[in-house]
């Protein structure tokens, strides 16, 4: 089947990794009328509980993989710690997007940061460290700094925060000697985000940009449309649409910014849904999700406009532990809420800092739906400090 060439129901549908994302894909892909094989090793995962068929296998077991391939017409992935040569198998036998070598960049801190400044794109000054003689070397503006390492880092796992030499000598080694990326650390203004869209004919939707509030590493609340001015968005969403294009992406990209003194950052790339983009399963036209089965299927993009204001807020696990004895969180507080819509990821264990569910609230008014929104989140037990 050539690449071009649209994929109707009810075939089949791959998806590698069986989270909350894949989930919500699964969904999408229901309601279009596919089917849907999850490839993922947990015989419990959220996707492969709710999919046509869960293969309960290593992202590089060749048989699973050659499997998947013969049972679906395209495959995609749900988070960025597949192996690209895992995709690159796929994609001798069946339709993958995104590319492998998309992801293989976005994997990888120091592939994406070099990336980032071959093309000219707009980023923290860094330095890539391969061994204790590259800190030594490193350029002494870099400190303070931020030692992340290279590979299989994400919601703040995997990064230390290194005042000099010394203390980035012992991040270093208790990363085990991993390549890292020593990244300069920055007065933020604000975070946010784009979510895209990208077809393979290059049509792009972008959904309006999201900002970001992180605790731990891990987003905490998003608010779209974000509160910035409407030449930073624009800018944010060229910026975007720039990188899916050099990437020959196909599928849905998310470009997390750093905002400072006014000007964009790239910070990551997520070469699939993302946390932040959320909102848009209850804000917009055609959520992410929906976004994604349709650049896989070569199906024309939907209209991503909002129709609503909408403020995201993350459930994890701690919830279930706040008060130091595990009980179940009060629900009401939430459920009372009219314009509330909660989500549940379906998962079989709360675990702090596990991403549980989350709940998006929408309005007419954004100032008004985010004092909703931060109202609710005290109500359920989640403080304000960060």
């Amino acid at each position: 089947m050539s690449m071009d060439t649209p994929i109707l129901p009810p075939a089949t549908l791959g998806m590698l990794g069986g989270g909350q994302l894949g989930r919500f894909f699964v969904h999408a892909a229901h309601e279009l009328g596919y089917r849907v094989c999850v490839l993922d090793p947990d015989a419990r995962s959220p996707a492969g509980a709710i999919a046509d068929e869960h293969l309960i296998a290593a992202y590089d077991d060749s048989e699973a993989l050659a499997a998947l391939a013969q049972r679906c017409l395209a495959v995609s992935t749900e988070f960025e710690n597949v192996p690209a040569t895992s995709l690159a198998f796929l994609a001798e036998r069946t339709r993958v997007w995104p590319a492998s070598n998309a992801v293989a960049i976005c994997q990888n801190r120091a592939a994406e940061k070099t990336f980032l400044r071959e093309y000219g794109l707009p980023h923290a000054p860094f330095a890539l460290i391969d061994s204790e003689d590259d800190l030594a070397a490193a350029n002494a503006g870099l400190f303070p700094g931020l030692l992340k390492v290279a590979r299989f880092g994400y919601d703040g796992k995997g990064q230390f925060p290194v005042a000099d030499r010394e203390q980035a000598r012992a991040a270093f080694r208790q990363l085990g000697g991993e390549p890292c990326v020593l990244e300069q650390r920055l007065s933020l203004d604000f975070e946010v985000s784009v979510v895209l869209a990208r077809a393979a004919d290059g049509a792009v939707c972008c959904f309006p940009v999201a900002e970001n509030y992180h605790r731990a590493g891990i987003l905490d609340y998003s608010f779209a449309p974000a509160a910035a001015s409407a030449c930073l968005a624009a800018n944010a969403e060229e910026l975007a649409e720039r990188i899916a294009a050099r990437l020959s992406y196909v599928g849905v990209l998310a470009v997390e910014f750093f905002v400072v003194r006014g000007q964009l950052l790239v910070n990551e790339l997520a070469p699939r849904p993302h946390n932040s983009g959320h909102y848009t399963l209850d804000a917009c036209i055609t959520d992410q999700f929906e976004q994604q089965v349709r650049a896989l299927c070569g199906l024309p993009l939907g209209e991503a406009r909002a129709h609503s204001a909408a403020a995201m807020v993350n459930l994890l696990g701690d919830l279930w532990f706040a008060d130091g004895m595990p009980h179940e969180p009060d629900w009401g507080a939430l459920l009372g809420v009219p314009n509330l819509k909660l989500h549940w990821y379906g998962k079989h264990e709360a675990r702090p800092g596990r991403k549980m569910g989350h709940f998006t609230i929408i309005g007419a008014d954004a100032d008004a739906v985010r004092k909703s929104a931060l109202s609710a989140r005290r109500a359920i037990g989640i403080g304000d400090e960060r």
